[in-house]
């Protein structure tokens, strides 16, 4: 966790409503801040090599090359090949979830009870599932690349038994993460309440994305010098731009 991080030039920024979804390409250099506008949101989130889309988020493997399974300011998020695809180089949350996936329509039904458009019209409920699916297929992707989210914002903590429990309340208003691009990064979201949320009414939260210029102005030092895999990880992905 750090604290607030000063804020560079915005170069545009969006809202994405409770329920909502959304896919862009954040550019090599670029940083994006994801904020939680009213406090206990949670983004599920997919990764993707904009120029090879069969490169992935590999959540495995940049937990167990950064030893740990709480990801927060200074660690990487690895791709299935070894380089990086996002570092995470701000955090005021402190803890972001690697364990909990998505809901699907089924599931949803089950928690949350009938949510169906031809009952709540644009209210209705959604799913993680489909959410992400839709974002996909505007990119050319299908089932098959619905793979390991990560979800932000959201706090799991595992005990001594490897029993998993939800900790509400880990995000508040105002509250934000930043990522940094240091490829063309393809990244896919949803808005959507954590599966283990034990909120029984369906209520996914708001939040605002904003796209900041960060390129060589040492946005990723923190990062190299949380773990040495880091530096490697970071060295690889530059590689590929020489």
């Amino acid at each position: 966790m750090t604290l607030p991080a000063p804020l560079r030039p915005t170069l545009y920024q969006e809202t994405v409503p409770g329920g909502g979804h959304t896919s862009f390409v954040l550019k090599r250099g670029q940083l994006l801040r994801i904020t939680d506008l009213e406090g206990d949101a949670n983004v599920s989130l997919l990764l993707f090599n904009a120029q090879e889309k069969s490169e992935r988020l590999n959540l495995p493997d940049s937990l167990k090359c950064q030893h740990t399974a709480k990801l927060t300011a200074g660690h990487c998020l690895y791709s299935d090949m070894g380089k990086v695809l996002a570092a995470i180089v701000s955090d005021t949350c402190g803890w972001h979830d690697s364990f909990g996936g998505v809901l699907n329509a089924e599931e949803v039904t089950e928690k949350y009870g009938a949510g169906s458009y031809q009952q709540l019209r644009n209210s209705f409920f959604r799913n993680g599932f489909d959410n992400l699916l839709v974002e996909l297929g505007k990119w050319d992707m299908q089932l098959q690349d619905l793979l390991m989210t990560l979800n932000l914002f959201s706090k799991v903590s595992v005990d001594t038994e490897g029993r998993f429990a939800f900790e509400a309340g880990n995000s508040q208003s105002g509250d934000y993460i930043e990522l940094y691009a240091p490829m063309d990064t393809l990244v896919v979201l949803t808005a959507l309440q954590h599966p283990m949320d034990p909120n029984p009414v369906y209520a996914p939260k708001p939040v605002q994305l904003s796209w900041h210029q960060a390129a060589d102005d040492g946005v990723t030092v923190l990062c190299r010098r949380t773990r040495e895999e880091n530096v490697r990880g970071l060295h690889n992905t530059d590689r590929i731009f020489l």
